[in-house]
């Protein structure tokens, strides 16, 4: 594949790196992703590597990457492209990729046959949390998240990180709250919202169901507003004394408890059975 050495930070390709990076965009425009772990699950999944970013004296990376032959590869001094990355120990290789244009009818028609289980995420701030429950939401079977407005834009890099490839490979859509919750009940899908509170325990709902898991902002929940239009309320059962779960940790806990009923309801051989109302 051809190499071009750059020399100047004011490279057009390096600046629309340190803007994806340092800002990140929104549906339609180039995400930045940085080190080999994570080109490798892009290459994987098919995910369209427009540029490599690669410091100097570090071509080997180049044959173990197994690029395809028409990616752009730029060759740069390691402190130009360390100026460009926001790691705080920046890793020699990045990348400007194209995110997965994923719709509804990823998340309500794919072609799994389970019953959907979704997340909606309201106004969900931290990257961190974002990544944490994409990843949770590929590991227990989720077919996609949904971000309600005010929540953080699944190609932060501190999400892509945090989700260890699950950016890659589960499908998340933006929608409004108006739009989203006219989807999931045209698709007969029951939402749930979650609280520390005053709700039926997760065990005693039926998750194996249709269902969306309503996750709230990190600071003040889930509001009374939305609140109001999902079609229950649901808690989980903590016998410490704590007030309430950290988001990322609320919609990993009440995944794994949805996974489990499913995989009793079909047969599977998980060693938990949820109480069924």
């Amino acid at each position: 594949m051809p190499v071009r050495i750059v020399q100047s930070k004011h490279n057009t390709r390096l600046k629309e790196l340190r803007q994806a990076l340092g800002s990140p965009g929104h549906k339609g425009e180039l995400a930045g992703i940085e080190g080999p772990n994570l080109i490798r699950e892009a290459v994987r999944t098919g995910t369209a590597i427009r540029c490599i970013f690669l410091a100097q004296e570090s071509e080997r990376l180049l044959e173990e990457l197994a690029l395809p032959a028409e990616t752009e590869v730029l060759l740069l001094p390691r402190t130009v492209l360390e100026a460009a990355l926001t790691t705080e120990t920046p890793q020699p290789v990045a990348a400007l990729v194209e995110p997965a244009a994923w719709t509804w009818a990823h998340l309500l028609g794919g072609s799994s046959k389970a019953a959907p289980l979704i997340v909606v995420l309201a106004g969900l701030r931290d990257p961190g949390n974002l990544g944490t429950i994409l990843r949770s939401a590929e590991a227990f079977g989720a077919a996609g998240v949904v971000g309600l407005p005010g929540t953080v834009y699944a190609w932060n890099p501190k999400a892509v990180r945090a989700s260890a490839g699950s950016v890659f490979r589960v499908p998340v859509v933006a929608a409004s709250e108006r739009e989203c919750f006219a989807r999931l009940r045209e698709a007969g899908v029951t939402v749930w919202t979650t609280t520390a509170r005053a709700a039926q325990p997760a065990n005693l709902i039926d998750l194996a169901q249709p269902v969306a898991l309503l996750i709230g902002n990190e600071g003040n929940g889930v509001s009374s507003d939305l609140a109001r239009q999902a079609g229950g309320a649901l808690t989980i059962p903590c016998p410490g004394p704590v007030e309430s779960l950290n988001a990322a940790v609320a919609a990993s806990v009440l995944l794994y408890e949805a996974a489990q009923q499913r995989s009793v309801t079909s047969g599977g051989s998980a060693g938990h059975r949820g109480t069924r109302r």
